[in-house]
C-alpha cells in the first residue's frame, strides 16, 4: 500500500488545504493586526480576524484545488494532490469553498460594516485567481494582489477604515507576495508551458524572473521601510528591516547563481515573516 493511500483523513485534509505552509503569511497578518489596533486587539476582533483569514485562505485553497484538479492531474509535482488521485471528490472541494467562505462574510459581519462590504470584494479576488493563469502572465503579481488583502483586512477589521500606512502595507505586500510567487513559479515552467499556462516566468524566462524578483523585493522593503516610519514603530523595526534585507539579498544571489532548490524560498519566507513580526512587536512593546 503506497503512502498516500495510508494517508488519515485529518492528514488530507491538511495537504488539501496546504496547512503546512499556514506559517507564510500569518506572522504578517498578525504584525498588521497589532499594528492597526496600537498593540493587542480586544479578544474577540482578534478571534474573528483569526476566523475570518482561515477561512478565506481555505475558500480559496479548495477552490483552487477544484479548478486546477485536471491540470494537477497532468504536472508530475501535483499528480498524487487528492482530488486528481482520487482521495477526495470535487464536491466536497466545492463543499469546503462553500463553508469558508461563508465564514468569512459572517465574521465579517461581527466585525464592523465596512469588512462586511469588502468580504465579497476579497473573495472574489482569492477565488478568481485560479482562472487567471489560464489567460495572462499576470497571473503571478495577481496572486500577489490576493496577499495584499492581508494588511488591508487588518485595519479595515481593526479600525473600519484604510488609513495612508495601510496602503504603504498594501503595496508592500503586493511586491513582496508577487515576488514570491514568482519564485515558486520558477519550478513550474516546463509543466506550464506544456499545458499552456501562463505565469511570469513562462512570459520573461529565468533570468528575467530574478531581475524582476530582485526589484520586487527591492520596491517591498521600501514601501514596509516607510509604513514603519509612518507607524512610528522605531529602532526595533528598522533593525529587522534591514536584517530581513541582508537575507533577501542573500537568498537573491543564491538563485541568481542557481545555488538554490525552490523549496529554499519557503523557508526563508516563513524566517522573514517572522523576523517582521518581531520588529513589529519590538516596535509597539519596547519602544
Amino acid at each position: 500500500m503506497s503512502s498516500s493511500q495510508r494517508r488519515g483523513g485529518a492528514r488530507e485534509l491538511a495537504r488539501f488545504l496546504e496547512i503546512q505552509n499556514l506559517g507564510l503569511n500569518v506572522p504578517f497578518a498578525l504584525g498588521f493586526v497589532l499594528v492597526a489596533a496600537g498593540g493587542w486587539p480586544a479578544p474577540l476582533a482578534f478571534a474573528l480576524i483569526v476566523v475570518a483569514f482561515l477561512g478565506a485562505r481555505n475558500a480559496g485553497h479548495a477552490f483552487n484545488r477544484w479548478a486546477d484538479r485536471r491540470l494537477d492531474a497532468e504536472n508530475p509535482r501535483t499528480a498524487d494532490r487528492a482530488l486528481p488521485a482520487g482521495r477526495l471528490s470535487p464536491g466536497f472541494a466545492l463543499g469546503v469553498t462553500a463553508a469558508s467562505s461563508a465564514v468569512v462574510v459572517v465574521a465579517a459581519a461581527f466585525l464592523n460594516p465596512l469588512a462586511l462590504a469588502l468580504a465579497p470584494v476579497a473573495l472574489a479576488l482569492i477565488l478568481g485567481y485560479s482562472y487567471t493563469k489560464r489567460v495572462s502572465w499576470l497571473a503571478t503579481p495577481f496572486l500577489g494582489l490576493v496577499e495584499a488583502i492581508i494588511p488591508a483586512a487588518a485595519f479595515v477589521a481593526i479600525d473600519a477604515r484604510l488609513p495612508a500606512p495601510a496602503w504603504l502595507a498594501v503595496g508592500a505586500i503586493l511586491a513582496w507576495g508577487t515576488a514570491f510567487e514568482t519564485v515558486h513559479s520558477l519550478g513550474d515552467v516546463a509543466s506550464d508551458r506544456a499545458q499552456g499556462l501562463s505565469s511570469l516566468p513562462v512570459r520573461f524566462g529565468r533570468r528575467g524572473s530574478l531581475v524582476a524578483i530582485g526589484v520586487l523585493h527591492g520596491v517591498a522593503l521600501v514601501l514596509l521601510g516607510l509604513f514603519g516610519w509612518a507607524e512610528g514603530l522605531g529602532w526595533a523595526y528598522d533593525l529587522a528591516l534591514v536584517t530581513i534585507a541582508i537575507g533577501v539579498g542573500l537568498v537573491d544571489l543564491r538563485f541568481g547563481t542557481g545555488d538554490a532548490p525552490v523549496r529554499t524560498a519557503f523557508r526563508w519566507h516563513f524566517a522573514f515573516a517572522v523576523l517582521f513580526l518581531a520588529g513589529v512587536a519590538g516596535g509597539l512593546f519596547f519602544r
